[in-house]
């Protein structure tokens, strides 16, 4: 290996750059396993430190990226060996550790997953740190049935369900077999959900009225990626017992509601983490994954950018342009 691509962010005072650059393995600083990326993917949180760092990012120069997926080219670890196809999602990875928009990467080995062998590294990407939330917001709908040992889970609502999460979330709840209900801002995507699986679409407008402390029992379960007032209005409207999965705040970090749907109707508030997942659940969650997500509609709703287009292209996610998934070539 000599020289490779990666994005590289600098900051001196005010001034902000990103450029993909030509750069060595000397610069590469962390971690015990290098790998040679194939893909990587852009969520959310890529876009926002692509655009000035998003206060997530502290020490410059710095390779963004927060997954990748490749395949081991040096192991100091006995967890892995060259050639073996690995997958990172998390772990603060392109935030205070180099990312994935580079050729090469090299981290800690208890960052990795060894990919499953039914799921290629573009397909890894094409879920990434969204479908794996994704997943996980789903298991926790489902935990009502199993778990909690509840009554069947029939409806349930997705909002931001263009997004990255949001559209993988679709995919897997109406294959658990559930009425998934997508509420959107985008009134051009309803044959967008419906091929994914919604067999309702909503209006964002709806869940943007007043807010009552409880309103009319509607669905037996939320995936919410958006937070702030839509979420505090989802929750008065989720059934007894139901779970609200909340996962995102790129509507707001602020949550204002009463406890009435919590001590009233049982409901449950049910955090996900995709970031510090520990590795067991990790693990089992993207054994899961193949059976669960439909991989040729993934494919449909995947587009494939270089790591130049992405430069030129990075604040489309921060307006809300982006829909479905975005699969980064580092090699292209």
């Amino acid at each position: 290996m000599s020289n490779f691509k990666s994005i590289v962010l600098n900051k001196t005072g005010d001034q902000f750059t990103r450029e993909v650059k030509n750069i060595d393995k000397s610069f590469l600083i962390h971690g015990d396993v290098l790998v040679k990326v194939d893909y990587s993917d852009f969520n959310y949180k890529d876009g926002m430190i692509l655009k000035n760092g998003g206060s997530l990012v502290k020490d410059y120069p710095h390779i963004p990226g927060i997954d990748f997926a490749g395949t081991v080219e040096e192991s100091k670890s006995e967890k892995f060996k060259v050639g073996d196809k690995v997958i990172l999602t998390g772990w603060r990875v392109g935030e205070i550790y180099y990312g994935g928009y580079s050729q090469y990467a090299k981290v800690d080995a208890n960052f990795l997953v060894k990919a499953p062998k039914d799921i290629s590294t573009k397909h890894a990407m094409a879920i990434g740190t969204a479908g794996f939330t994704a997943l996980l917001c789903s298991f926790a709908v489902q935990a009502r049935e199993t778990i909690l040992l509840g009554e069947k889970v029939n409806d349930v609502l997705v909002t931001g369900a263009t997004g990255g999460v949001g559209s993988v979330a679709v995919m897997i709840l109406s294959k658990m077999g559930y009425k998934v209900h997508a509420l959107t801002g985008k009134k051009d995507k309803t044959d967008f959900l419906k091929k994914l699986g919604a067999s309702v679409v909503l209006d964002r407008a709806e869940l943007e009225s007043e807010i009552r402390p409880l309103d009319k029992g509607i669905w037996d379960c939320v995936v919410d990626t958006v937070g702030g007032k839509i979420l505090a209005k989802a929750l008065t409207h989720t059934k007894p017992n139901g779970i609200v999965a909340a996962c995102g705040l790129t509507n707001s970090f602020k949550l204002e509601t009463t406890v009435m749907p919590f001590i009233i109707r049982g409901v449950k508030l049910w955090g996900i983490n995709s970031v510090d997942t520990p590795m067991k659940r990790r693990e089992f969650v993207w054994s899961q994954a193949a059976s669960l997500i439909d991989m040729k509609k993934l494919d449909e709703i995947t587009e494939v950018w270089s790591m130049e287009k992405l430069i030129s292209s990075y604040d489309k996610i921060l307006k809300g342009e982006v829909a479905g998934r975005v699969v980064i070539d580092v090699n292209q």
